[in-house]
C-alpha cells in the first residue's frame, strides 16, 4: 500500500547556468495576471451568473475572487519550490503522495479540456452574433447546441479545432501580441462601461438577491449568490500564470505578492464594475438569456456599432485563452507520462516542440463537448476539477510547512495558517454549491481514474520501479 503515500523528492531549484533572468517587476506581474484572467468570464459568464443570482452576482464575483486569491498565494509558494511542469499534480506528488497526485492530475485533465470547450462556447456566442448581424446564410440550428434548440454549435467546434491546428504547427504568442490583446480587452470593457453608465437605472437592483445568498438547487441549476459564485469561479482561471513567472521576478517575496494580489483585486473590481453597469442598463432577467450579454445590452440601447466592437474584441481575444489551456493540458499529460503514470510515449514531442498526439486528442474532445453542451454545464464541470486542484495545492503548502519547515523558500505565502484554512473552506463551500449532477460526474470521473491508476499507473510509476 506504499503507493498511497510514496512521494517525489523535493529539491531546492538549481538555477546555476540554467536560470531565467530576473527582469520582471510587480507592474509586469500585475499586467500578466490581468491578461490571463480577463476573458470568457467577463464577456459571457456575467449573463449566466446574473441569471442565477440576480444583482447579487456583484457579491458573487467578490467571493470567488477572495477564494482564488488565497489559492493563488499558495500556488506562488509551490511554484518556487517546484518550478516544473504539472502544476497542482506535481505539487501534490511531492507533498501528499502518489495516489492523491494521480487524482489531481486526472482532475486537471478534466479541467483543462473543459475550459477549452467553455471558452470555445463563449467565443461562439459573440461570433454567432456577428454572423447573424452580417446576414451570412448559416442556419440558426448550426449556431447553437441542442440545449438551446439547435443541432450543433458549429462556431465553437470551429474555433476549438482552429486553435488545435495552430498549436500543431508550433504557433505561440509573442509578448507584444499578448500586450496588444490585453489592451483590446480592457479598452473594450472601458468602452462598455462608458456607454452604459448614462443608462444606469437603480431600480434594476431591487430585489438585490431574488434567489437568496446561499445555493439552492432548482431543477438542474443551483440559484443564489453562492450558486453563482460556484459558476463564475471559472472567471478567475489564469492567475497561476503569475506563479510560473516566480524565477523571473526581481524581488519574488515582494513582487509575487503584489502581482498576484494586485491582479486579483484589479480583475475582481473590473468584474464587479462591469456587472454593476450591465445590471443598471438592463434587468438581469433580460440579458442573462443571451450568449453574448454585453453586446446584447448595447444592441438593446440602440448602439449596434458599439455592440459589434465589443463582440469583435471578444472574438479576437478569447482564442488566446484556449491556446493557454491547451498548452496546460499538454504539460499535465507530459508530467504524468514522464512519471510513468500514463504511457511514456505521451511525453514525446514532435519536431516543432508540440506533443502532437495529446494536442490532437484534447482538441477533438474539446470540440465535441463545445458543440453540444451549454456554457453553464461546461463551466460547472471545469470548476469541480479546479477546486480539487486548489484544495490540493493549499494543503500541499501547509503539509510542507510542517514537514519541512527549514526548506529554502524563495517566496512564502503570507499568513499561511490564516489564508490556508480560509482557502480550503472557501473551495469546499464552492464545491458543495455546484449542482448535484456536476458533483456526481466529478466523483464518477475520478472513480474511473482510480481504476485506471490501479490497473496501469501503480506498477509502472517511476517511483515504483526505482
Amino acid at each position: 500500500m506504499d503507493f498511497i503515500t510514496r512521494r517525489r523528492p523535493i529539491e531546492p531549484p538549481a538555477h546555476a547556468g540554467h536560470g531565467l533572468k530576473p527582469t520582471l517587476g510587480w507592474p509586469h506581474l500585475v499586467a500578466l495576471g490581468i491578461g490571463a484572467i480577463i476573458g470568457t468570464g467577463i464577456y459571457t459568464l456575467t449573463g449566466v451568473a446574473a441569471g442565477l443570482a440576480g444583482p447579487a452576482v456583484i457579491v458573487s464575483f467578490a467571493v470567488a475572487g477572495a477564494v482564488c486569491a488565497c489559492a493563488a498565494l499558495c500556488y506562488a509558494e509551490m511554484a518556487t519550490l517546484l518550478p516544473q511542469a504539472g502544476s497542482a499534480y506535481t505539487y501534490s506528488y511531492a507533498a501528499l503522495g502518489e495516489l492523491i497526485a494521480w487524482v489531481i492530475g486526472w482532475s486537471l485533465i478534466l479541467e483543462y479540456t473543459l475550459v477549452c470547450s467553455a471558452v470555445s462556447v463563449g467565443w461562439a456566442g459573440y461570433a454567432s452574433g456577428l454572423i447573424q448581424q452580417a446576414g451570412w446564410p448559416i442556419p440558426a440550428a448550426l449556431l447553437t447546441g441542442p440545449e438551446t434548440g439547435g443541432v450543433v454549435n458549429l462556431p465553437a467546434v470551429f474555433i476549438a479545432l482552429a486553435v488545435t491546428g495552430l498549436l500543431l504547427v508550433g504557433t505561440r504568442e509573442s509578448a507584444n501580441v499578448n500586450f496588444v490583446l490585453v489592451c483590446v480587452k480592457l479598452v473594450a470593457l472601458a468602452g462598455f462601461v462608458a456607454i452604459t453608465l448614462p443608462h444606469f437605472d437603480p431600480t434594476h437592483f431591487t430585489p438585490f438577491a431574488p434567489f437568496g445568498f446561499g445555493a439552492e438547487q432548482i431543477g438542474d441549476h443551483k440559484f443564489g449568490m453562492m450558486g453563482a459564485a460556484a459558476i463564475i469561479f471559472f472567471a478567475f482561471y489564469g492567475f497561476d500564470a503569475i506563479s510560473t513567472a516566480a524565477e523571473e521576478a526581481k524581488d519574488p517575496r515582494r513582487d509575487l505578492t503584489i502581482g498576484i494580489v494586485g491582479s486579483m483585486v484589479a480583475c475582481t473590481l473590473i468584474y464587479m464594475v462591469v456587472a454593476a453597469v450591465a445590471l443598471g442598463a438592463s434587468p438581469f432577467e433580460v440579458f442573462s438569456k443571451s450568449e453574448e450579454p454585453l453586446a446584447f445590452i448595447l444592441r438593446e440601447l440602440n448602439r449596434p456599432v458599439s455592440a459589434s466592437l465589443i463582440a469583435g474584441a471578444a472574438v479576437v481575444a478569447m482564442p488566446t485563452v484556449i491556446m493557454v489551456f491547451m498548452f496546460g493540458q499538454s504539460r499535465v499529460f507530459f508530467a504524468m507520462a514522464r512519471d510513468g503514470l500514463l504511457p511514456r510515449r505521451l511525453s514525446r514531442v514532435g519536431p516543432r516542440g508540440v506533443p502532437t498526439a495529446v494536442t490532437l486528442l484534447t482538441g477533438a474532445i474539446a470540440a465535441v463537448i463545445a458543440g453540444v453542451l451549454p456554457l453553464s454545464e461546461i463551466a460547472s464541470l471545469a470548476n469541480a476539477g479546479t477546486l480539487a486542484a486548489f484544495i490540493a495545492t493549499i494543503a500541499a503548502v501547509m503539509v510542507l510547512r510542517r514537514r519541512l519547515p527549514d526548506l529554502p523558500r524563495v517566496f512564502k505565502a503570507p499568513a499561511v495558517w490564516l489564508i490556508g484554512p480560509l482557502g480550503l473552506l472557501g473551495c469546499a463551500y464552492l464545491f458543495t454549491s455546484l449542482t448535484a449532477k456536476t458533483i456526481t460526474f466529478f466523483f464518477a470521473w475520478n472513480a474511473v481514474g482510480v481504476v485506471v491508476y490501479l490497473l496501469y499507473g501503480r506498477a509502472r510509476s517511476g517511483l515504483a520501479q526505482a
